[in-house]
């Protein structure tokens, strides 16, 4: 399999399992949008090698959109986060 199995508590290493494990929550503790955007690379890069075989190109390629699909949640969350304090900003200095 591919070294994306290498990231305990991402995905499982056992091939015949279905889908791979989740994160158990989206906190600062569990789960690291730079350390999953390096794995988005590193997958990008196996993919682009051209070394993997078929399959293993498909379960990358999954995963990383799966990987790109958390990263652009987490990115529109802080933006909402962002745009809520500059809001109760404005309100505050209107008073």
């Amino acid at each position: 399999m591919s070294d994306l199995t290498n990231f305990p508590g991402i995905y499982s290493t056992n091939s015949s399992d279905a889908q791979p494990e989740q994160p158990l929550a989206l906190s600062s503790n569990e789960w690291r949008y730079e350390a999953t955007v390096k794995k988005i690379e590193a997958a990008i890069a196996q993919i682009e090698s051209g070394e993997l075989d078929l399959a293993d190109v498909f379960d990358q390629f999954s995963a990383a959109v799966e990987d790109l699909q958390r990263c652009e949640t987490f990115l529109s969350d802080r933006q909402q986060q962002v745009d809520l304090l500059i809001e109760t900003l404005s309100d505050q200095s209107e008073f």
